[in-house]
Protein backbone atom coordinates (compact mmCIF):
# COMPACT_ATOMS: atom_id res chain seq x y z
CA UNK A 1 0.00 0.00 0.00
CA UNK A 2 2.81 2.37 0.38
CA UNK A 3 3.30 2.72 -3.44
CA UNK A 4 -0.66 3.65 -3.35
CA UNK A 5 0.33 6.02 -0.79
CA UNK A 6 2.55 7.88 -2.79
CA UNK A 7 0.21 7.59 -5.90
CA UNK A 8 -1.67 10.15 -3.92
CA UNK A 9 0.74 12.64 -3.51
CA UNK A 10 0.55 13.43 -7.40
CA UNK A 11 -2.36 16.45 -8.01
CA UNK A 12 -5.78 15.25 -7.95
CA UNK A 13 -7.04 15.95 -11.86
CA UNK A 14 -3.71 13.83 -12.87
CA UNK A 15 -4.39 11.16 -10.46
CA UNK A 16 -7.87 10.97 -12.07
CA UNK A 17 -6.74 10.75 -15.35
CA UNK A 18 -4.02 8.06 -14.67
CA UNK A 19 -6.43 5.79 -12.55
CA UNK A 20 -8.83 5.92 -15.54
CA UNK A 21 -6.24 5.56 -18.40
CA UNK A 22 -5.26 2.59 -16.74
CA UNK A 23 -8.90 1.24 -16.30
CA UNK A 24 -9.51 1.55 -19.69
CA UNK A 25 -6.77 -0.16 -21.01
CA UNK A 26 -8.29 -3.08 -20.14
CA UNK A 27 -10.41 -3.06 -23.51
CA UNK A 28 -6.69 -3.06 -24.89
CA UNK A 29 -5.58 -5.47 -22.99
CA UNK A 30 -8.93 -7.61 -23.85
CA UNK A 31 -8.00 -7.36 -27.38
CA UNK A 32 -4.71 -8.55 -27.06
CA UNK A 33 -5.56 -11.63 -25.54
CA UNK A 34 -7.81 -12.29 -28.39
CA UNK A 35 -4.72 -12.03 -31.08
CA UNK A 36 -2.28 -14.76 -28.03
CA UNK A 37 -5.44 -17.16 -28.08
CA UNK A 38 -9.25 -17.08 -29.26
CA UNK A 39 -11.45 -17.89 -26.20
CA UNK A 40 -13.79 -20.63 -26.63
CA UNK A 41 -17.81 -20.62 -25.78
CA UNK A 42 -17.25 -21.68 -22.07
CA UNK A 43 -14.29 -19.35 -21.54
CA UNK A 44 -16.30 -16.50 -22.73
CA UNK A 45 -19.00 -17.27 -20.70
CA UNK A 46 -16.81 -17.90 -17.67
CA UNK A 47 -15.38 -14.65 -18.43
CA UNK A 48 -18.29 -12.36 -18.90
CA UNK A 49 -19.67 -14.31 -15.92
CA UNK A 50 -16.55 -12.62 -14.25
CA UNK A 51 -17.34 -9.08 -15.46
CA UNK A 52 -20.89 -9.28 -14.47
CA UNK A 53 -19.62 -10.64 -10.81
CA UNK A 54 -17.23 -7.57 -11.02
CA UNK A 55 -19.73 -5.10 -11.98
CA UNK A 56 -22.90 -6.40 -9.61
CA UNK A 57 -20.03 -6.29 -6.30
CA UNK A 58 -18.66 -2.89 -7.21
CA UNK A 59 -22.59 -1.18 -7.57
CA UNK A 60 -24.29 -2.48 -4.61
CA UNK A 61 -21.10 -3.30 -2.23
CA UNK A 62 -18.98 -0.27 -2.54
CA UNK A 63 -20.80 2.40 -4.85
CA UNK A 64 -24.28 2.38 -3.74
CA UNK A 65 -23.45 1.25 -0.06
CA UNK A 66 -21.11 4.44 0.24
CA UNK A 67 -23.48 6.65 -1.36
CA UNK A 68 -26.18 5.70 1.35
CA UNK A 69 -23.58 6.51 3.47
CA UNK A 70 -22.80 9.67 2.89
CA UNK A 71 -25.94 11.17 1.73
CA UNK A 72 -28.62 8.93 2.84
CA UNK A 73 -31.43 6.46 1.60
CA UNK A 74 -32.91 9.35 -0.40
CA UNK A 75 -29.82 10.25 -2.45
CA UNK A 76 -28.43 6.42 -3.19
CA UNK A 77 -32.22 5.63 -4.31
CA UNK A 78 -32.48 8.86 -6.90
CA UNK A 79 -29.00 8.29 -7.95
CA UNK A 80 -29.02 4.94 -8.81
CA UNK A 81 -32.73 5.11 -10.08
CA UNK A 82 -31.51 8.12 -12.52
CA UNK A 83 -28.20 6.17 -13.92
CA UNK A 84 -30.62 3.10 -15.10
CA UNK A 85 -32.69 5.20 -16.89
CA UNK A 86 -29.99 7.26 -18.24
CA UNK A 87 -28.29 3.78 -19.44
CA UNK A 88 -31.95 2.89 -20.88
CA UNK A 89 -32.12 5.88 -22.76
CA UNK A 90 -28.81 5.51 -24.31
CA UNK A 91 -29.10 2.37 -25.46
CA UNK A 92 -32.85 2.69 -26.97
CA UNK A 93 -32.08 5.90 -28.57
CA UNK A 94 -28.20 5.39 -30.00
CA UNK A 95 -27.32 2.80 -32.14
CA UNK A 96 -25.13 0.17 -31.50
CA UNK A 97 -24.47 -3.47 -30.32
CA UNK A 98 -23.43 -5.26 -26.95
CA UNK A 99 -21.33 -8.16 -27.16
CA UNK A 100 -22.83 -9.69 -30.58
CA UNK A 101 -26.85 -9.16 -29.19
CA UNK A 102 -28.74 -6.79 -31.34
CA UNK A 103 -31.37 -4.53 -29.45
CA UNK A 104 -34.55 -6.08 -29.83
CA UNK A 105 -36.14 -2.69 -30.25
CA UNK A 106 -33.59 -1.72 -33.05
CA UNK A 107 -34.78 -4.95 -35.16
CA UNK A 108 -38.88 -3.45 -34.51
CA UNK A 109 -37.79 -0.06 -36.09
CA UNK A 110 -35.91 -1.45 -38.59
CA UNK A 111 -38.64 -0.85 -41.28
CA UNK A 112 -39.72 2.50 -40.32
CA UNK A 113 -36.32 4.13 -39.80
CA UNK A 114 -34.17 5.25 -42.68
CA UNK A 115 -31.26 2.75 -43.57
CA UNK A 116 -28.06 4.02 -43.71
CA UNK A 117 -24.75 2.08 -44.75
CA UNK A 118 -22.64 1.79 -41.16
CA UNK A 119 -19.38 1.39 -43.25
CA UNK A 120 -18.56 4.83 -45.02
CA UNK A 121 -15.58 3.85 -48.05
CA UNK A 122 -12.96 7.08 -47.27
CA UNK A 123 -15.07 9.60 -44.99
CA UNK A 124 -15.84 7.19 -41.97
CA UNK A 125 -12.60 6.13 -40.07
CA UNK A 126 -13.36 2.31 -39.83
CA UNK A 127 -14.05 2.21 -43.59
CA UNK A 128 -10.31 1.59 -44.26
CA UNK A 129 -10.50 -1.38 -42.47
CA UNK A 130 -12.39 -2.64 -45.85
CA UNK A 131 -9.88 -1.32 -47.99
CA UNK A 132 -6.95 -2.67 -46.06
CA UNK A 133 -7.82 -6.04 -44.79
CA UNK A 134 -9.52 -8.95 -46.28
CA UNK A 135 -12.94 -8.70 -45.72
CA UNK A 136 -15.15 -12.13 -45.31
CA UNK A 137 -18.28 -11.40 -43.64
CA UNK A 138 -19.60 -7.66 -43.74
CA UNK A 139 -22.20 -8.27 -41.23
CA UNK A 140 -19.26 -9.52 -38.55
CA UNK A 141 -17.33 -6.06 -39.28
CA UNK A 142 -20.41 -4.20 -38.63
CA UNK A 143 -21.12 -5.98 -35.52
CA UNK A 144 -17.22 -5.26 -34.11
CA UNK A 145 -17.74 -1.55 -35.03
CA UNK A 146 -20.98 -1.44 -33.49
CA UNK A 147 -19.51 -3.27 -30.85
CA UNK A 148 -16.80 -0.50 -29.83
CA UNK A 149 -19.41 2.46 -30.06
CA UNK A 150 -21.27 0.57 -27.67
CA UNK A 151 -18.20 0.44 -24.89
CA UNK A 152 -17.15 3.66 -25.86
CA UNK A 153 -20.58 4.94 -25.03
CA UNK A 154 -20.64 2.69 -21.70
CA UNK A 155 -16.99 3.53 -20.65
CA UNK A 156 -18.01 7.42 -20.42
CA UNK A 157 -20.46 6.58 -17.00
CA UNK A 158 -17.59 3.81 -15.74
CA UNK A 159 -15.12 6.72 -16.01
CA UNK A 160 -17.61 8.85 -14.17
CA UNK A 161 -17.46 5.99 -11.01
CA UNK A 162 -13.14 6.68 -10.49
CA UNK A 163 -13.87 10.12 -10.76
CA UNK A 164 -16.34 10.28 -7.93
CA UNK A 165 -14.97 7.94 -6.25
CA UNK A 166 -11.51 9.18 -5.95
CA UNK A 167 -13.26 12.69 -5.30
CA UNK A 168 -14.42 10.81 -2.22
CA UNK A 169 -11.25 9.47 -1.18
CA UNK A 170 -8.34 8.79 -2.99
CA UNK A 171 -8.26 5.02 -2.34
CA UNK A 172 -11.65 4.57 -3.21
CA UNK A 173 -11.35 6.13 -6.52
CA UNK A 174 -7.71 3.80 -7.06
CA UNK A 175 -9.83 1.04 -5.85
CA UNK A 176 -12.70 1.60 -8.45
CA UNK A 177 -10.25 2.02 -11.28
CA UNK A 178 -8.91 -1.22 -10.75
CA UNK A 179 -12.15 -3.06 -10.31
CA UNK A 180 -13.09 -1.66 -13.74
CA UNK A 181 -10.01 -2.64 -15.34
CA UNK A 182 -11.07 -6.60 -14.64
CA UNK A 183 -14.12 -5.76 -15.73
CA UNK A 184 -12.83 -4.32 -19.06
CA UNK A 185 -10.31 -7.27 -20.25
CA UNK A 186 -13.86 -8.99 -21.06
CA UNK A 187 -15.11 -6.54 -22.83
CA UNK A 188 -12.24 -5.91 -25.07
CA UNK A 189 -12.66 -9.54 -25.63
CA UNK A 190 -16.13 -9.27 -26.91
CA UNK A 191 -15.22 -5.92 -29.27
CA UNK A 192 -11.75 -7.29 -30.78
CA UNK A 193 -13.51 -11.18 -31.28
CA UNK A 194 -15.84 -10.30 -34.02
CA UNK A 195 -14.02 -8.13 -35.71
CA UNK A 196 -10.65 -10.31 -36.31
CA UNK A 197 -12.94 -13.24 -37.41
CA UNK A 198 -14.70 -10.91 -39.90
CA UNK A 199 -10.88 -10.42 -41.64
CA UNK A 200 -9.61 -7.52 -40.12
CA UNK A 201 -6.26 -7.93 -39.27
CA UNK A 202 -5.44 -8.85 -35.43
CA UNK A 203 -3.87 -5.47 -34.90
CA UNK A 204 -6.45 -3.49 -36.43
CA UNK A 205 -8.84 -5.67 -34.07
CA UNK A 206 -6.65 -4.55 -31.04
CA UNK A 207 -6.55 -1.18 -32.10
CA UNK A 208 -10.16 -0.64 -32.12
CA UNK A 209 -10.60 -2.24 -28.82
CA UNK A 210 -7.72 -0.55 -27.57
CA UNK A 211 -9.32 2.99 -28.37
CA UNK A 212 -13.05 2.44 -27.39
CA UNK A 213 -11.61 2.38 -23.79
CA UNK A 214 -10.17 5.41 -23.95
CA UNK A 215 -13.57 7.18 -23.69
CA UNK A 216 -13.32 6.82 -19.94
CA UNK A 217 -10.54 9.15 -19.17
CA UNK A 218 -13.36 11.73 -20.60
CA UNK A 219 -15.82 10.82 -18.43
CA UNK A 220 -13.48 10.70 -15.44
CA UNK A 221 -12.11 14.36 -15.75
CA UNK A 222 -15.77 15.22 -16.35
CA UNK A 223 -16.32 14.16 -13.21
CA UNK A 224 -13.60 15.29 -11.37
CA UNK A 225 -13.90 19.09 -12.72
CA UNK A 226 -17.76 18.98 -11.88
CA UNK A 227 -17.58 17.53 -8.38
CA UNK A 228 -14.57 20.11 -7.58
CA UNK A 229 -17.27 22.88 -8.29
CA UNK A 230 -20.02 21.21 -6.17
CA UNK A 231 -18.53 18.09 -3.85
CA UNK A 232 -21.84 17.94 -2.21
CA UNK A 233 -23.10 15.80 -5.62
CA UNK A 234 -20.19 13.03 -4.80
CA UNK A 235 -23.15 10.94 -3.56
CA UNK A 236 -25.52 10.97 -5.78
CA UNK A 237 -22.64 10.45 -9.02
CA UNK A 238 -21.38 7.48 -6.91
CA UNK A 239 -25.18 5.57 -6.82
CA UNK A 240 -25.61 7.03 -10.08
CA UNK A 241 -22.76 5.23 -11.37
CA UNK A 242 -23.92 2.15 -9.32
CA UNK A 243 -27.75 2.55 -11.31
CA UNK A 244 -25.30 2.26 -14.89
CA UNK A 245 -23.41 -0.51 -13.79
CA UNK A 246 -26.22 -2.37 -12.78
CA UNK A 247 -28.06 -2.00 -15.85
CA UNK A 248 -25.45 -2.74 -18.00
CA UNK A 249 -24.82 -6.25 -15.99
CA UNK A 250 -28.63 -7.23 -16.08
CA UNK A 251 -29.75 -6.01 -19.55
CA UNK A 252 -26.37 -7.18 -21.43
CA UNK A 253 -23.97 -9.00 -20.05
CA UNK A 254 -25.43 -12.01 -17.88
CA UNK A 255 -28.21 -12.45 -20.61
CA UNK A 256 -25.10 -12.39 -23.12
CA UNK A 257 -23.03 -14.89 -20.65
CA UNK A 258 -25.55 -17.37 -20.49
CA UNK A 259 -26.52 -17.28 -24.31
CA UNK A 260 -24.33 -20.12 -25.22
CA UNK A 261 -25.05 -22.43 -22.06
CA UNK A 262 -22.76 -22.96 -19.55
CA UNK A 263 -24.64 -21.67 -17.50
CA UNK A 264 -22.37 -23.41 -14.14
CA UNK A 265 -19.50 -22.05 -15.94
CA UNK A 266 -21.13 -18.33 -15.97
CA UNK A 267 -22.22 -18.75 -12.51
CA UNK A 268 -18.51 -19.33 -11.67
CA UNK A 269 -17.63 -16.98 -13.37
CA UNK A 270 -19.71 -14.82 -11.44
CA UNK A 271 -18.29 -15.81 -7.70
CA UNK A 272 -14.74 -15.44 -8.66
CA UNK A 273 -15.52 -12.05 -9.92
CA UNK A 274 -16.94 -11.15 -7.02
CA UNK A 275 -14.52 -12.35 -4.88
CA UNK A 276 -11.73 -10.07 -6.51
CA UNK A 277 -13.76 -7.46 -6.02
CA UNK A 278 -13.96 -8.34 -2.30
CA UNK A 279 -10.06 -8.56 -2.15
CA UNK A 280 -9.65 -5.29 -3.58
CA UNK A 281 -11.65 -3.88 -0.91
CA UNK A 282 -9.38 -5.86 1.52
CA UNK A 283 -6.19 -4.19 -0.44
CA UNK A 284 -7.30 -0.79 -0.76
CA UNK A 285 -8.35 -0.69 2.70
CA UNK A 286 -12.41 1.00 1.55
Amino acid sequence: MREVVAFMDIPPILSILILSLLAGLGTGLGGLLVLIRKPGKRSFGFLMGFTAGVMISLSFLELVNEAWQLGGPWTATLGFGAGAIFMFLLDFYIPHIRFGEKETHAQADRKTRPSFPLIHHGRHRYGRLIHESQITDRNLLNTGVLLAIGITLHNLPEGIAVGAGYMHTPQFGAFIAFAILLHNIPEGIATALPLYESGVSKWRAFRVALFSGLAEPLGALFAAVFLSLCRAMVPFSLALAGGVMMFITLDELIPTAREHGHQHTTALGIIVGSLFVFILSGVFGV
